[in-house]
């Protein structure tokens, strides 16, 4: 078995990110890091984020530091990772990908406590660098610039001391002098040799200033002194001629200030929700600062529970101090609350950038930095308001705001972070399945129901007098950015409208309105071109008009032009082609006859600095499709030719990055595409895809100022260049259209405007970066499983949440009565009922607060019935009694002959040790109208952790054990137990009389169940020891399973251990005698392996497009999509070894890490190619391509083709 690792999306949850000018001096951009993937983002003036560039990096992103140069314009990226290297990345405007300025080695691979990475910071004049480990080790570089104005680095300088913990770590502003740092250490030095724990309770934390000496080149500790044991984040506060410096530290429930230079510190109470409980102390978790050449600095700090707050410094005269001033005050006064964050971005363009724990992340547009006067009274502290008590310092209250009043969202970026389960299912009537994915975590979890393909926003709907038969855009100069007229043809006429602030008709266009049109466009710098069956009309500038008309009786039948080029084919076959002169007149330059009438036309925009293209394309009803040469030696001249298996409809010649490609849709409803010389014209390398039952028709478009395809048929599809410079198929989540053009506006620079029936739309594409467009369903609490009834068609949610107040139980917003509806965003129908509207990225209270806070063991959950087909939820059933449902499953029972919905709760969960008072197994009865009614409960006495259903009885894992029962009409009655596993089962699955478990320490067992006695015994198990997190059944004899630790395998049993299992004639009543490594006597082998560097979460088998392999799908917490894909012949298998070979070594790792050891972080990787890896070769140069194609006996374009077939089966 061999199989084929693809991601299908990346994960959208980000654990780094930082600000800064990394394309140009003025743009204003974020760098992310998604665990294992790099991106740049760029707000744009409309607040919408643009992806600019995105790579796997094959490691762990550990930590980010943006920092200029002295006198630069352009920011660099320090990264950590777990290559073991500190890497500097500088953005490179041309290539559009980061380079790698320098890489240095200072450890081992892998995320060790005692090898640098965790901790990455840099001097704000930049001229070194910190980076420090969990433990021990921090390493300093300097940094500098030769004399061509490169970045240089200098050899690391050490700053290490043993049995010392890092918490946190920032570099101070120290102006122009020498470059220093700060910690937070704690040393366990004695604790470790006092046995009763005496000095492990007296330990404190030490606040530890460094500083690096420029002249000596090395690095001591200046200074260390006691600080708060709750301290846990630095602040670097700005100094040298901005200010006075120091640093801010949180501590749980204080923010103190400290300056190197002073003894003293300033203590401010954080401000506290009132509805938060004494017992609970306030964190900080990220912070970010702004500086302004007016107002000073301040400070935005996130609490863990998502309250954002301004913090500022005040002198003695109550302003924003100097650099010669003292800090007199310290004043925190509450800003806004937004869902917790793992880093806030300021930006100067105005905006707030918040990459949140968990779901999507929002940019924010400041509307008030807070200076306001009502602000004043609203959860403010300072140091010099602080009052001491007996029990301690008073604190200060307030409630959260809502709606917001300093930040406004402008934009989302989608995340499933984290995915907790997923399925695959098709249950809404559709060509291929849906993944129904459980995300998120507390209020921000939801239901998401992801469909292949790009989503669509409507931006405005008009209705038309009749049904159009064909569509276009027309720009009256070729200096203007946006269209100016769309022109709609009819069966006897043409409409024609102008844009602007509002669309309306217009007659003095240029175009003629009494005649139905072939197309209309502009040609030359100013003119306008109009072809209808009877000729063609020229309507120049200057007002003149020229017309071309058909001899004969012959009509216009088929037609393409360009900005200088016009080819039209008359009935009976005959082609004519025109271009433009020196005079700007059209003129007819060659004619030509063919064998029969033409069936399609296609002609390239032309190359920017090129008068003419050098081909055009000619489909006929024979089945062929033909390039004719446009040159003057050899005019309407045959030059390549391809046949087809069906007639072509409609023809696309399309200029990319990658060459000029030639696309045709058939009337069979599978789409051709092929790559065509550049030179020669020959016809090579064709790819089909089956699209639709409709025959596709081709329009061109652009998108991210590439051009781009879209192909109507069934269902529309998007073809487009992605940001790894392969070409991508994506079909779109829109119902069928008829015709489209693209479309520019100022408020849609890359649109489409399309008919649909009698309507016109102006629609725009949301993200192409996501591979699945969501349907959302929120939730209430953290979901932890999901089952699908088949007959009904709903789906089952079991959720909980650890102290938690129970959504009935909430006095505040939080609850009932701060519920509101929210609408689709992917819904194109209006509701005027709704009032949050003009709001599409409000957030309910429970989702912007949180939800209430109780004390731990007080659980939360609920189960939920959710009708797939529209989202709704159709049930709602609250648990009481501090009852939690953790698993649950539909189950058959013959005795009963009805399908229940089987659940898996436990009353008073502790984690730490796992312990519980009790536990059920309940049955609920579906109702003739779709809901479910409570049918008994079974009491267990541990933790049920897994049901499953088993030829008509329920498996059931309690705690460590594993348990039959079979229906009972008062409860459900115990026919057999295993209690053989090592900890706790965390999977079941059943196939015939075989019963598989996932253990959460010790891999898979295989259960043989006896009839005949109505027994269990454990028949195989693993020689490895996997941390099981989620597990899918591939066949009889083989189990695929992911680990916590971002493992995903597969195991199987070899089949004369299979063939010993069924025929063992003593019923396994002898494996006591025949154990092997004090386990069963048989043992599985793992025939693949593979690092996906992410906790896979959820496993699933489906089939992503229609006449694809069905493929293991993953899902990781991070929100990563995957597909572990079977390779059909041995020929594939060698060609992408090959491939990953040759990559391994022209494209290696961005970070420095080894790609075969990342892939085989735990254990050697085993029979699976990466996918990911051999798709780099689409962003090699062309030479590197070449050279690699040349050593496997291929060229570059059927590498790239074997590459688009392989992701093509896939999805």
């Amino acid at each position: 078995m061999f199989l084929y690792n693809l991601t299908l999306q990346t994960g959208g949850g980000i654990n780094r990110a930082v600000c800064g000018n990394f394309s140009a001096p003025k743009a204003h951009e974020i760098v992310v890091a998604r665990n294992k993937t790099l991106e740049l983002l760029r707000p744009d003036q409309h607040g919408k984020t643009q992806v600019v560039f995105t790579t796997e990096v094959f490691g762990i992103i550990r930590s980010l530091a943006a920092f200029r140069l002295t006198g630069a314009t352009k920011d660099y990226v320090a990264v950590g990772s777990d290559s073991g290297r500190i890497v500097i990345l500088a953005f490179d405007p041309e290539t559009q990908q980061f380079r790698k300025v320098h890489q240095e080695t200072f450890g081992k691979s892998g995320v060790r406590r005692a090898v640098p990475g965790q901790h990455l910071v840099v001097d704000p004049k930049g001229r070194a660098v910190m980076i420090g480990a969990v433990e021990k080790q921090k390493l300093v570089y300097v940094l500098n610039r030769d004399a061509a104005t490169n970045l240089t680095i200098s050899s690391p300088l050490e700053a290490n001391k043993s049995q010392c913990i890092t918490f946190a770590l920032t570099a101070l502003d120290r102006g122009l002098e020498n470059p220093g740092f700060a910690a937070i250490e704690l040393e366990y030095g004695d604790a470790d040799l006092d046995s009763t724990g005496e000095a492990a309770a007296n330990a404190q934390k030490q606040l530890t200033f460094y500083e690096l000496d420029l002249g000596l080149n090395h690095v001591a500790r200046r200074k260390s002194e006691p600080i708060d044991n709750g301290s846990n984040m630095l602040i670097a506060v700005p100094g040298g001629s901005d200010g006075p410096g120091g640093v801010l530290i949180g501590c749980e429930n204080f923010v103190l200030y400290k300056n190197e230079n002073d003894a003293g510190e300033l203590r401010v109470v954080i401000p506290r929700r009132k509805s938060l409980s004494g017992d609970r102390g306030v964190l900080l978790v990220n912070a970010a600062s702004h500086k302004t050449k007016k107002d000073g600095f301040f400070f935005l700090v996130q609490s863990e529970y998502g309250d954002i707050y301004k913090i500022v410094l005040e002198n003695g005269s109550g302003k924003c101090p100097g650099p010669s001033d003292q800090v007199a005050n310290v004043k925190i006064t509450y800003f806004d609350t937004v869902p917790t964050c793992v880093d806030l971005c300021v930006l100067r363009s105005g905006f707030l950038f918040a990459a949140s724990e968990f779901g999507d992340h929002i940019l924010y547009q400041f509307t008030s930095v807070g200076d306001d006067d009502s602000s004043d009274t609203i959860g403010q502290s300072s140091s010099q308001t602080l009052v001491e008590t007996d029990e301690g310092y008073q604190p200060v209250f307030f409630d959260p705001q809502t709606p917001l009043r300093n930040l406004t969202p402008v934009d989302t970026l989608a995340s499933l972070c984290p995915v907790l389960d997923a399925q695959c299912h098709e249950l809404l009537g559709e060509e291929t399945p849906q993944l129904y994915a459980l995300c998120g975590a507390g209020s921000r979890s939801s239901l998401k129901i992801l469909k292949r393909g790009v989503s669509l926003t409507e931006m405005a709907v008009s209705p038309l007098p009749g049904n159009p038969n064909a569509i276009f855009t027309v720009r009256k100069n070729a200096a203007d950015a946006f269209d100016d007229y769309i022109v709609v043809s009819f069966v006897d006429a043409t409409l024609v409208l102008k844009i602007g602030d509002t669309v309306e008709e217009v007659t003095d266009s240029g175009f003629v309105g009494d005649m139905p049109t072939l197309s209309a466009s502009r040609i030359g710098d100013r003119d306008l071109l109009q072809v209808h069956p009877g000729g063609l009309r020229h309507a120049r500038a200057d007002g003149r008009v020229n017309e071309w008309r058909c001899p004969g009786r012959k009509t216009v039948t088929k037609c393409a032009t360009n900005e200088r080029q016009c080819v039209v084919s008359l009935s009976g076959g005959e082609l004519v082609y025109f271009e433009l002169d020196t005079t700007g007149a059209l003129m007819e330059i060659e004619k030509v006859e063919t064998s029969g009438d033409v069936a399609c036309l296609s002609l390239p925009h032309t190359q920017k600095g090129q008068l003419r293209s050098k081909f055009c394309a000619v489909g006929s009803y024979d089945s062929t499709v033909r390039i004719l040469s446009l040159s003057s030696e050899d005019c309407l001249q045959n030059v390549g030719v391809q046949a087809l298996a069906s007639a072509p409809n409609s023809l696309l010649l399309l200029h990319t990055k990658n060459g000029l490609y030639l696309n045709a849709g058939l009337n069979n409803g599978v789409l051709i595409r092929a790559d065509v010389d550049d030179v020669t014209g020959t016809i090579s390398e064709v790819r089909s895809r089956f699209l639709g039952t409709r025959p596709p028709l081709l329009y061109p478009t652009t998108m991210r100022g590439e051009n781009a395809m879209v192909a109507l048929s069934s269902r529309p599809w998007l073809g487009f260049t992605d940001l790894q410079n392969r070409f991508t198929l994506q079909p779109v989540s829109s119902e069928p259209l008829d015709h489209c053009a693209s479309f520019a506006s100022d408020q849609c620079p890359e649109g489409i405007v399309a008919c649909c029936g009698n309507t016109l739309r102006v629609v725009v594409v949301d993200s192409l970066n996501e591979s699945f467009n969501a349907q959302t369903t929120k939730l209430r609490y953290t979901p932890r499983e999901m089952s699908v009834n088949p007959d009904k068609r709903l789906i089952a949610i079991c959720e909980s949440d650890n102290a938690c107040v129970s959504y009935d139980k909430r006095d505040g917003p939080e609850g009932v009565s701060g519920e509101r509806r929210t609408k689709d965003p992917n819904s194109m129908e209006d509701d005027a009922d709704d009032d949050d509207d003009d709001d599409e990225f409000a957030l309910t209270p429970a989702e912007q607060f949180g939800a209430p806070k109780a004390s731990p063991g007080q659980w939360a959950s609920c189960l939920r019935l959710v009708d797939p087909r529209d989202g709704a939820t159709k049930q709602i059933i609250e648990l009481e009694n501090n009852e939690a449902a953790l698993c649950l499953t539909h189950a058959y029972f013959p005795a009963a002959d009805e399908l229940f919905l089987v659940v898996g709760s436990v009353v008073g969960l502790t984690f730490a040790p796992r312990d519980c008072n009790g536990g059920f197994i309940s049955l609920y009865r579906y109702l003739d109208d779709g809901h479910i009614e409570l049918f008994h409960k079974t009491p267990v006495d541990g933790v049920p952790g897994a049901v499953c259903a088993f030829n008509g009885k329920l498996i059931a894992g309690v705690g460590n054990a594993l348990r039959l029962y079979e229906f009972g009409k008062k409860k459900l009655l115990r026919k057999a137990e295993c209690a053989d596993f090592p900890n706790f089962v965390t999977t079941i699955h059943g196939s015939g009389d075989r019963v598989y478990v996932g253990d959460v320490q010790e891999s898979f067992h295989y259960i043989k169940y006896k009839k005949e006695d109505s027994t269990l015994y454990v028949a195989a198990d693993d020689t490895t020891p996997r941390h099981v997190t989620s597990a899918v059944p591939l066949d009889y004899d083989t189990m695929c399973g992911g680990d916590k630790f971002g493992n995903v395998f597969v195991t199987r049993l070899t089949k004369d251990a299979s063939v010993e299992m069924e025929e063992d004639p003593t019923g396994g009543l002898n494996l006591d005698a025949r154990s092997v490594l004090n386990g069963s006597a048989h043992k599985t082998t793992c025939v693949a392996q593979f690092h996906v560097g992410e906790t896979v979460c959820a496993l699933t088998k489906g089939t992503l497009t229609s006449g694809g392999n069905e493929s293991v799908i993953y899902c990781s917490l991070n929100g990563t999509i995957g597909a572990l894909s079977p390779f059909v012949n041995k020929e594939d298998v060698d060609f992408c070894t090959h491939l990953e070979m040759h990559l391994r070594q022209e494209k290696p790792p961005l970070l420095g890490r080894d790609h075969l050891a990342f892939r085989g972080a735990f254990f050697p990787v085993k029979n699976v190619i990466d996918g990911d890896l051999c798709e780099q070769f689409g962003l090699l140069n062309h030479d590197a391509q070449k050279r690699v194609a040349e050593d496997m006996d291929l060229s570059p374009s059927e590498i790239l083709k074997k590459l688009e077939d392989l992701r093509a089966a896939v999805m």
